[in-house]
């Protein structure tokens, strides 16, 4: 360590599950929570989200400088992902 510097600082990683909107439904205000994480995880389009949604949340992130991650779901797009689904491994597997 030079003298007069201090251990180094800590780095927190704050996430956020964005990328929820669906066709012409909106979801939230990723733009503006973009500026507030350094990393998201982006609905998969199985509980929330779509192709073209997911596309745009992962440009819109890679602007702001945000490490992009995947957040899957079961294919509950009316119960939100939050209904259990019987579903075996394999399933579980394909799904994500």
């Amino acid at each position: 360590m030079e003298p007069g510097e201090g251990p180094p600082r800590p780095r927190i990683d704050i996430n956020a599950d964005i990328g929820e909107s669906f066709g012409i439904y909106r979801t939230g205000s990723d733009e503006l929570l973009l500026r507030s994480i350094t990393s998201c995880s982006i609905a998969c389009g199985f509980h929330a989200g779509d192709p073209s949604v997911m596309r745009s949340t992962v440009r819109l992130a890679a602007r702001a400088g945000v490490a992009v991650g995947a957040h899957p779901g079961f294919a509950d797009l009316a119960g939100f992902g939050r209904r259990e689904i019987n579903a075996d491994p394999g399933q579980i597997t394909d799904l994500v």
